[in-house]
């Protein structure tokens, strides 16, 4: 038609360029998810028998448990009590939760570390944490350690976006995340202060972000009251002594040499992040390296509390200053990648063995009954190993001569007990006692005092086995 005028076709938009970003989060939290979950036969261990414990609890006997231990791991023990309402109680199933816990924690690392120091860092970070030993412990572990490391990235990810940009909906996440880390562990909370440092140096208005962060931290208030009044659950832990601050690298990677090694590339990922700007430089160095000073303070000050597991959600930290550093060597950062992989290997296949998790249950198990015979009786030296047993004995075993009643106790993971041993075993020619430690601690009754009631009973010991790891589990025969 004359005068029309012809309009050039609107180009078609390419949807797939909208979720490039996520991609290689997507794939680096998949990829560290199958590392975490392959491979492993580790037993479960005594820790996460206290999950399928507590997990497999009607909803009314798990609230009582925690109101009188473990109450500050209730919001986990929840969502584990749906989980294996969903899947069952297979050691796999179990374990799943966390693998995918630290497959989270490396798809945050990556977008975190793209928006810090370009895509190559949140690679390279990535890469780092699916490799390290602890990342595969703590993701083929029932225990709320990895959704810890996962929450604290998740917060670190969203403070950095309130950094760009202080939106009323980016606040209102921030406080989502600091919520969501204090539903994960108590400790967790080590990770705030470099938060708030950070902010800080950002200058982020104060009347915005201080109330996003007062209401993200009132669950984490909350299960600290409580965790306060049950400190009795952790009074095993001994007073640490500064020295033990040297041993913070191999705590974070499960490997000493990784640990180093890291703790050296991390410095200098530090300082290539201090000249792009500060607030990033003082969020992931404050991450690193204030939760041991600080969780030091606290076991002098209130209670001992150092234990190496407490601080894993500082390590997506130092994957970060890690792979900052490594993205700035160019063509060397996979070549450097495969060093600290194959580092960490030695540790890796521990972890992955039977006794893996230092609590070799099967091997236990089949001790007793490879040598068991009709009329013999069974005593724990600690009345919650009744759990491992009880999961991993494909078919009677010994007569379980102490115990009263078929439920564990409503207040902790143990079983009522008689206390009359020698009353149980009249008319007994054979009692296996087994116990969680060495032979050593067990058999001068210095750490299980059934040991001195059975001898007094008349049984003299006649077979002894100990697991691989320490402490490990004891096994032994005591016979008239």
């Amino acid at each position: 038609m004359v005068g029309s005028v012809t309009r050039p076709a609107r180009p078609v938009p390419r949807r797939s360029a909208r979720f490039t970003p996520w991609r290689a989060p997507a794939i680096a939290g998949l990829l560290t998810t199958g590392v975490a979950i392959t491979g492993t036969t580790a037993s479960f261990s005594g820790d996460e028998l206290a999950t399928y414990n507590a997990a497999t609890r009607s909803l009314d006997a798990l609230w009582e448990l925690a109101e009188h231990i473990d109450g500050h791991f209730l919001p986990y023990y929840l969502f584990m009590h749906l989980w294996t309402l969903l899947g069952g109680h297979t050691e796999w199933w179990m374990r799943l939760p966390s693998a995918i816990g630290v497959g989270i924690a490396a798809a945050l690392l990556t977008d975190l570390g793209r928006r810090l120091h370009g895509t190559a860092a949140g690679l390279c970070a990535a890469a780092i944490f699916a490799v390290l030993p602890s990342v595969s412990f703590h993701g083929a572990n029932a225990r709320p350690y990895a959704f810890a490391a996962a929450a604290a990235a998740l917060s670190a990810w969203a403070l950095h976006r309130v950094l760009e940009r202080p939106t009323r909906g980016r606040l209102a996440g921030y406080a989502g995340a600091v919520a969501l880390l204090g539903c994960t562990h108590l400790f967790s909370a080590l990770v705030l202060p470099a938060q708030v440092l950070a902010a800080l140096c950002h200058r982020v208005p104060l009347l915005r972000f201080l109330p996003a962060l007062a209401a993200g931290c009132v669950p984490m208030a909350v299960l600290g009251v409580i965790g306060y009044q049950e400190r009795h659950a952790i009074s095993w832990i001994q007073p640490a002594e500064p020295e033990i601050l040297l041993r913070y690298p191999k705590m974070l990677t499960g490997s000493v040499p990784v640990g180093w090694a890291l703790l050296l590339l991390a410095v200098a990922g530090l300082a290539v992040l201090w000249r792009r700007g500060r607030a990033g430089a003082v969020l992931v160095a404050g991450w690193l390296l204030l939760p041991p000073p600080l969780l030091l303070t606290i076991s002098a000050l209130i209670t001992p509390a150092y234990v190496d597991r407490y601080l894993f959600p500082a390590a997506p930290a130092l994957a970060l200053a890690a792979g900052i550093a490594v993205a700035s060597l160019g063509r060397l950062a996979v070549p450097v990648i495969v060093i600290v992989a194959a580092l960490g290997l030695p540790t890796q296949a521990d972890y992955r063995q039977r006794n893996g998790h230092y609590d070799d249950f099967p091997g236990a198990v089949q001790v007793i009954k490879d040598r068991a015979r009709p009329g013999d009786a069974i005593i724990y030296g600690q009345s919650r190993l009744r759990t491992g047993f009880g999961y991993y004995a494909d078919g009677p075993l010994p007569d379980d001569v102490l115990r009263v009643g078929t439920a564990p106790s409503a207040t902790g993971f143990g079983y009522p007990e008689r206390s009359d041993v020698a009353a149980a075993l009249a008319g007994r020619r054979r009692v296996w006692v087994v116990w969680r430690g060495t032979k050593e601690e067990g058999l001068s009754g210095s750490k299980i005092p059934v040991i001195e009631k059975v001898r007094d009973a008349g049984f003299r010991l006649a077979f002894a086995w100990h697991s691989a790891e320490l402490p490990g589990l004891t096994v032994t025969l005591f016979t008239r």
